[in-house]
């Protein structure tokens, strides 16, 4: 099936407006910045295509049609926008090394606060909110400069392989957050909440007062919970669709 075929299929177009909506929803919860970062998806049984956000708008005025279609290097197969380059290379170096049909890449206000810190990475003890994330975290601990060729973005790529393999969630030193997953509603859902539990704990550290975290037990119990009923995160995306309806063409 040629790309322009993949890019106009019903599947395919089901992809482009859940991308589109979670650019949107980002926008609208304040973890967008600028025309900056990025969301892509794989398409559905391939595994060397996936769906991206272009180039030059804001995530709030973005529509289905201007989702583009590229592969794992990078070059645009179908869509009228051009693609930002840190984006090929992050985005291309994740989905092929790691296998994530979802990768959400963002600098959104508090995860990004705390890749500041000498931690790196959120406390998955310290809040309900940060529980989610019990043993899904990576991190990776060395800032290295924008990522404008393959080797930068390959090295972003693998602290979420070998021994990181299968963990979705990536706090990168002094930059930003990778979340990734199997379903646009559920990533989704995971980059809200990981904003939240960010927020929650920079407020409780800016109290002065020492954190009181719950015992990791617990903590990857309420995790177990959690990713056992993830109704909540498709209605969740649902309520997004209706609130935050695409633009025209």
């Amino acid at each position: 099936m040629s790309a322009d075929s993949d890019y106009a299929s019903p599947a395919v177009r089901k992809l482009r407006e859940d991308l589109a909506l979670a650019l949107r929803a980002a926008a609208h919860h304040g973890l967008s910045e600028g025309v900056c970062n990025h969301f892509s998806v794989m398409l559905p049984g391939v595994q060397d295509r996936y769906l991206i956000n272009p180039r030059g708008l804001h995530w709030s005025e973005i529509g289905p049609d201007d989702i583009v279609l590229i592969d794992v290097h990078g070059e645009v197969l179908a869509g009228r926008h051009r693609v930002e380059p840190t984006a090929l290379f992050i985005h291309g170096a994740v989905h092929r090394l790691t296998g994530h049909a979802v990768v959400l890449h963002c600098h959104m206000p508090y995860a990004t606060a705390l890749t500041l810190t000498v931690d790196r990475a959120l406390d998955p003890t310290a809040s309900q909110n940060a529980m989610r994330y019990m043993n899904r975290i990576a991190i990776d601990a060395v800032y290295n400069g924008l990522a404008l060729d393959d080797a930068e973005g390959e090295r972003i790529a693998r602290s979420m392989a070998g021994e990181n393999a299968g963990k979705d969630i990536a706090f990168l030193a002094n930059h930003g957050v990778i979340v990734a997953g199997a379903t646009i509603a559920h990533a989704y859902d995971d980059l809200y909440y990981l904003e939240r539990a960010c927020l929650h704990q920079v407020i409780a550290q800016s109290t002065g007062r020492p954190l009181a975290p719950v015992d990791a037990k617990l903590a990857a119990h309420v995790a177990a919970q959690i990713q056992g009923e993830r109704e909540q995160s498709d209605l969740f995306f649902e309520a997004l669709r209706r609130m935050l309806p695409a633009p025209r063409a």
